[in-house]
């Protein structure tokens, strides 16, 4: 039995949660409850004095060997405790950060947290974004009384951000936060600092050893009395261990002499397992033995999952028996129950040893019933550890489970787990899965030959009569529906990465189909299927050309289903809405977007995600139009870092287009010639990529003095773009012209599509022909009206493209001159942020010395002093700067400093 930790009274309900960890699975809520102690539970006053004194430091820290007693001293002390209390126990082995922190989370809103409320939550398993670490340490710091939060078993927490992220929160809550670690290992804490702060309370395993006094206390819980020499004796020999004491006590109750059981109970790792393979498990009846031993392959099991691993229906009421036995196997309610680990690893190797190979049949067992009665991440997991890959990749298939390859959740775990897939492995699932895996590291030509042997793999199965033959022989027959939609999506991301739209539109139209065969319920727990084909359909589509088809597809995926499993095709989607409107010439709503496409990232973690890319380079491109010179480079460098593989042609053209007009607008016109002559490679060539190359070559060639070459290689763009049309009026008014000019003008009919962007070049080319022909009225009206439509976007490019005439025609018109302020440069104005836009995000946590070099800039020391304040050299505190900044994104001392203020490092 087990009871749930509970605010205190004051703390109000933080509001519903998702009931789902970032791997789509539902919270173990039992990972949240403060154990309750056994009727024989020894109260160790000196001990809960110790962690009450502990309160008025940040940390606590209980450190003892396994079985010290250390997770009942704290949840005794937490149950008497007139503070709000937030358990969790870190019983998930090489726990990644998001699945860590969605757990804590999820533990403070179980105790009433109501400081949590917007704070967001991880999708991605691996990763956690540091500023929802900044919103939680800010939130915490902000309590009347200290939230305590305990975390039990911290030595299964192995990754070292999760330490370095945990440090940091601890830091920044201050007063709101005490922090009570159960471990059994040293924590990867900057624990000498926190001890020369007087920061830090520490009960280790001389501190939790019994006293004989103690030992004896608790032998009398158990009915039995020895002499004080006999106390100290099994003292000495156990050296005080909790779980020893126990054992000895158990054993002796069952023994015919307990007191000759005491004293020839020995400590000792192998003398320990020896005793409780002769005394707790042979002393079972045999059907009991055998139970024990076969579950031992479980982190977790019910009686029905038990039976399926023995082959018999007895396991309830041997579990029940077991529980009320305290036979080292514990009740986590709902029938669910598991072993105390040092008896599973002993069980384990007992296991190995007695029947060899037995331990694969088990695993097999289990994988058989978690697939009908289990979450799949279990199913997969047994099925792995029995080296069936067979059957593990037909579950993750027939599940249609295939796209959390991609839609982030489960991705970095299911690409670890199938990453040793044994070539050996036959069929079309297996094969299905290695194409997946080749598309998360964007290889699609390895990913198609994969795709066509599945393709006749499937043929060739169909129902008939390979099926049958694999059900008879006990596995579950392959389901070629799953089979093939499964297919047919990983056939359109294929198509996507290759920018092959005919093939793309050819397997989204077989999947639709296949859908209609799908029950229900199955698509209903996979909404990320749609969204991610929606998502991929949208972009073979912008890719080319089809624009409005592309915000169909896109708008679906974006308004698709507000889960963590639909959060990367969201974003993504987002992005992708935001580059055709930026293509358009809309750049304030390709920024609104763009910001949303961030902000959904921002919320699951998801920073690392394609569309995160995209939204960027739009951002980037925006700025450039804005003539935010620097703001356009920060974002532009900050493209691409976290991607693996090569980025798909949608990105890659973005990237090429917005660091050629990047390089122009900065006066690179080499540059820029290089980068028009860039490559995408693709099936079919994607006309808005064309158009844009050209007019980037237009533009530089224009700028080097060659007006009949720039016009030249617009040409064949001319009847595409209204912006090309421009572009070659502008060159052929260098060139002299200017019939040709407003021949190219006059044949323009407006878009609805048209934006400002490219509504205002095209008046500004109208105007400066009008300038050339005489007609200097109509020349003032369209430059002014072109400065009225520039305005409320801030598009300062156009003007800086145009050359000095505009500013001549303007200047004429005394009238107007004041609303050509924001037109005029500024000091500093093309380093100054974009105040609309979000502070750009911490890439990734400031390691301490980064803060310890931090903390002195903020003191105005110079490089020299810092390097002589912290012992190091000047080209250490240069590296660890230049580290410092890339993670702020800035580029100066004073922009890090405030920078880091803003997020409270300082």
């Amino acid at each position: 039995m087990v009871v749930s930790a509970v605010p205190a009274s004051g703390d109000n309900d933080p509001g519903p949660a998702t009931g789902l960890d970032p791997l789509g699975d539902p919270f173990l809520r039992t990972r949240f409850a403060v154990p309750e102690r056994p009727a024989t539970f020894l109260r160790r006053t000196r001990l809960t004095r110790h962690l009450d004194q502990g309160l008025r430091t940040p940390l606590t820290l209980v450190d003892g060997c396994a079985g010290a007693g250390k997770t009942l001293l704290v949840a005794d002390w937490a149950a008497h405790l007139r503070l709000p209390v937030a358990w969790l126990t870190d019983e998930a082995p090489d726990q990644a950060p998001g699945v860590f922190w969605s757990y804590l989370l999820e533990s403070l809103r179980a105790c009433g947290v109501r400081e949590i409320r917007g704070v967001g939550c991880p999708a991605d398993a691996g990763s956690v974004d540091h500023r929802l670490l900044v919103r939680l340490a800010a939130r915490l710091s902000g309590r009347d009384r200290p939230l305590v939060v305990v975390l039990d078993e911290y030595d299964r927490v192995t990754a070292p951000e999760i330490a370095e992220q945990l440090g940091f929160v601890l830091h920044h809550a201050g007063p709101g936060l005490h922090l009570v670690l159960v471990t059994r290992t040293e924590p990867m804490l900057p624990l000498h600092r926190y001890r020369a702060e007087g920061s830090l309370t520490e009960i280790r395993d001389a501190e939790l050893a019994f006293t004989p006094d103690e030992a004896a206390t608790l032998l009398e819980s158990h009915g039995l009395r020895l002499a004080d020499a006999d106390a100290r004796a099994l003292v000495e020999r156990t050296r005080g261990w909790a779980a020893g004491l126990r054992l000895a006590a158990l054993a002796a109750r069952q023994s015919g002499h307990p007191e000759t059981c005491l004293r020839e109970f020995e400590a000792g790792q192998s003398a320990i397992a020896d005793f409780l393979l002769a005394e707790v498990l042979r002393r079972q009846p045999e059907e009991t033995q055998d139970l024990l031993l076969r579950v031992s392959v479980l982190d977790r099991f019910c009686p029905d999952l038990a039976d399926a691993l023995t082959g018999r229906r007895d396991a309830g009421p041997l579990l029940a028996g077991l529980d009320r036995a305290n036979a080292f196997v514990e009740h986590l309610g709902h029938s669910w129950y598991r072993l105390h680990p040092l008896f599973a690893e002993i069980l384990g190797a007992h296991l190995r040893a007695r029947s060899p190979g037995l331990e694969t049949e088990l695993h097999r067992r289990a994988a058989g019933w978690l697939r009908h009665h289990g979450p799949l991440s279990e199913t997969l997991a047994h099925g792995a550890a029995a080296g069936d890959w067979e059957f593990t990749a037909r579950a993750l298939v027939d599940d249609l489970a295939i796209g959390r390859f991609f839609t982030g959740p489960r991705s970095d775990g299911l690409d670890e787990l199938f990453s040793r897939m044994t070539s050996e492995a036959s069929g079309p699932e297996a094969e299905l899965v290695r194409a997946a895996r080749e598309l998360t590291g964007r290889d699609p030509g390895r990913a198609g030959a994969h795709l066509e042997h599945a393709r006749r793999e499937l043929d060739r199965i169909g129902w008939e009569p390979v099926g049958r033959e694999r059900a008879a022989r006990g596995g579950s027959a392959p389901d070629p529906v799953t089979g093939r939609l499964s297919c047919a999506l990983l056939d359109v991301l294929v198509a996507r990465l290759a920018g092959a739209p005919g093939r793309a539109e050819h397997a989204a139209e077989t999947a639709r189909r296949l859908r209609r065969e799908v029950p229900s319920g199955l698509l209903d727990r996979h909404p990320e299927l749609e969204d991610l084909l929606q998502t991929q359909l949208g972009s073979v589509r912008l890719w080319a050309g089809r624009f409005a088809d592309a915000r169909t597809a896109l708008y679906a995926a974006a308004a698709g289903g507000a889960g963590a499993s639909t959060a990367l095709p969201r974003a993504e989607s987002l992005s992708l809405l935001a580059l055709i409107d930026w293509l358009d010439g809309w750049p304030a709503r390709a920024k609104g977007e763009a910001l949303a496409a961030l902000a959904e990232a921002e919320r699951f973690s998801l920073s690392g995600a394609t569309g995160s890319e995209l939204a960027r380079l739009v951002l980037a491109a925006v700025a450039v139009e804005r003539d935010e010179l620097d703001q356009a480079r920060t974002l532009l460098a900050r493209t691409g870092t976290e991607r693996t593989g090569p980025p798909d042609p949608v990105t890659a053209a973005g990237r090429v287009i917005v660091r050629g007009n990047l390089q122009l607008a900065l006066g690179q016109v080499r540059a820029a010639l290089e980068t028009a002559e860039s490559v995408v490679p693709a099936v079919v060539a994607s006309p808005w990529l064309e158009d844009h190359l050209a007019l980037l070559a237009s533009a530089a060639h224009l700028a080097e003095g060659r007006p009949e070459t720039a016009a030249k290689v617009v040409a064949d763009a001319v009847c595409r773009r209204a912006a090309c049309a421009a572009a070659a009026a502008r060159a052929q008014l260098a060139a002299g012209n200017v019939a040709e000019a407003v021949e190219l003008l006059d044949g323009l009919t407006a878009g609805e599509q048209d934006g400002p962007a490219v509504t205002v070049r095209v008046m500004l080319a109208r105007a400066q022909a009008a300038d050339r022909t005489g007609d200097h009225a109509a020349a003032r009206r369209l430059a002014h009206r072109a400065v009225s439509e520039a305005r409320r976007e801030r598009l300062r490019r156009p003007f800086a493209e145009a050359g000095p005439w505009v500013q001549r025609v303007l200047d004429t018109d005394a009238a107007h001159r004041m609303d050509l302020d924001w037109l005029a440069p500024r000091p500093g104005a093309r380093r100054r942020s974009d105040p609309g836009a979000a502070a750009p995000p911490v890439v990734e946590a400031l390691s301490g010395r980064e803060r310890d070099v931090l903390r002195r800039l903020a003191r105005a020391m110079s490089t020299e002093e810092i390097a002589a304040d912290l012992f190091v050299s000047v080209n250490t505190v240069k590296t660890h700067l230049k580290s410092a900044y890339r993670k702020l994104g800035v580029n100066r001392r004073n922009d890090a400093v405030r920078r880091a203020r803003e997020l409270r490092l300082l």
